[in-house]
């Protein structure tokens, strides 16, 4: 997902180091078997903390996510359109196609590459509007996943940036999560926590720093579902 952490240590995530360019693999390849009339659709829209990176496929957000939620009782397929090192920019780019008549909600987790690269907030929050309006003209339900900044930006730059999920959830009606990580962030207070939790690169987190995740994430996500239901 990222290039390089340097000075943005402080940031929300608690992570650090540096990453190199993935290839996507198995995009759209984690559906089990065909879709039925009842079941839910969704699209995972992220960079390389949705795609997966540096995980076997199964142990990534999408596979557990979706693995999560059927044990819950759900019928639903999760469809990877992570791709790894992707800003707002490439999520706008790609949201026409990853909208398929088949997806009935859409997870948007996208931006930490954004503040890593020092884009400006209203470039990414430009962005995000118009894959919230895309998700609006295909009827979709959306859970709006954001992050916040840290200072080394400035104040202005940290309260644009910060300011720009909850606004634009309150503006397009959909729901909104504070952060991807809020799983690993609880436990960021242990000893040893992230270590456990995260892989070699100091960034990614591990099979079982996923599975943190997803139960922290996987309320909303179910409120997700009930919404794409109807209900």
């Amino acid at each position: 997902m990222l290039r390089r952490l340097g000075s943005l240590r402080s940031l929300a995530y608690g992570v650090r180091g540096a990453l190199g360019k993935v290839v996507l693999a198995g995009f759209f390849g984690l559906s089990a078997g065909p879709v039925t009339a009842d079941e839910i659709t969704i699209a995972a829209l992220g960079d390389s903390l949705t795609q997966g990176y540096g995980l076997v496929q199964e142990d990534g957000f999408v596979p557990q996510l979706q693995a999560w939620l059927r044990v819950r009782g759900h019928e639903v397929t999760v469809i990877n359109a992570g791709v790894s090192g992707d800003t707002t920019a490439g999520g706008l780019a790609r949201v026409g196609w990853t909208l398929t008549p088949e997806v009935d909600a859409m997870i948007v987790a996208l931006g930490g590459n954004d503040l890593l690269r020092g884009i400006a907030p209203e470039v990414s929050r430009a962005n995000l509007d118009g894959i919230l309006q895309a998700a609006r003209a295909a009827d979709v339900a959306v859970l709006l996943v954001g992050l916040q900044a840290p200072g080394n930006y400035g104040p202005d730059y940290q309260a644009a940036f910060n300011a720009m999920y909850p606004e634009l959830a309150a503006e397009y009606d959909v729901r909104h999560a504070e952060s991807f990580l809020a799983g690993l962030e609880a436990v960021a207070g242990e000893p040893g926590a992230l270590g456990r939790y995260m892989q070699s690169d100091g960034l990614h987190p591990n099979a079982e720093g996923v599975a943190l995740i997803v139960q922290a994430l996987g309320p909303q996500v179910e409120a997700l579902i009930a919404e794409a239901r109807g209900v």
